[in-house]
């Protein structure tokens, strides 16, 4: 009877190797659509098309959807950032550049930003999340860190981040001149 179970369970196919991750990047979307407050194991398994026994079986509590979807988030964004910043010309104007990265971030981008701050700040409720947090801030330190010095680099993914944040929630938005002021100041360094 078991060579039997054992035959049968070949003849279903392979296991989904790539559920897993199809779950997660199903919680940034149902984050993305319905917020914090929507995410749900049923939510998730239907934007995943997965059964809903498949979104409790690897991620257990909506505190482990959540820790996945800030992980999955702080990847491709640091991946992202880390592309951009590579292809920036070695003299390029960094103040400018960082200016207009956060301008395409409230603009273009901008739903993309509203879920990375969700997943963000929900580690203000959730210590359990807090070291993915905090990974994403390292992340962001050491790409600003590598066209500047550890100082700036860190003032940098400060002000980088509290932009971010404070244009997206404002009415008017601020320009581009205003957001590249600031970077420029805090580039030059105390007494520009």
């Amino acid at each position: 009877m078991a060579a039997k179970g054992t035959a049968e369970r070949r003849l279903r196919g392979p296991n989904d190797p790539e559920r897993r991750a199809r779950i997660a990047k199903a919680a940034i979307r149902v984050v993305a659509e319905r917020g914090i407050d929507g995410l749900t194991h049923r939510a998730v398994a239907a934007v995943a098309g997965v059964p809903l026994g498949s979104t409790t079986y690897h991620f257990a509590t909506l505190d482990d959807l959540l820790e996945v979807a800030l992980h999955e988030a702080a990847e491709n964004n640091v991946r992202e950032l880390r592309e951009w910043e590579g292809s920036l010309a070695p003299d390029a104007d960094f103040a400018t550049e960082l200016a207009t990265l956060v301008m395409g971030y409230i603009h273009e981008l901008y739903p993309h930003t509203v879920v990375e701050y969700d997943l963000y700040v929900a580690a203000l409720h959730r210590p359990r999340l807090r070291p993915a947090s905090a990974a994403w801030d390292d992340a962001l330190i050491e790409l600003f860190r590598s066209r500047t010095d550890a100082v700036t680099g860190r003032l940098l993914a400060g002000l980088f981040c509290g932009l971010l944040m404070q244009a997206a929630l404002a009415e008017p938005q601020p320009e581009h001149a205003e957001i590249e002021a600031l970077f420029r100041r805090a580039i030059a360094g105390p007494g520009a």
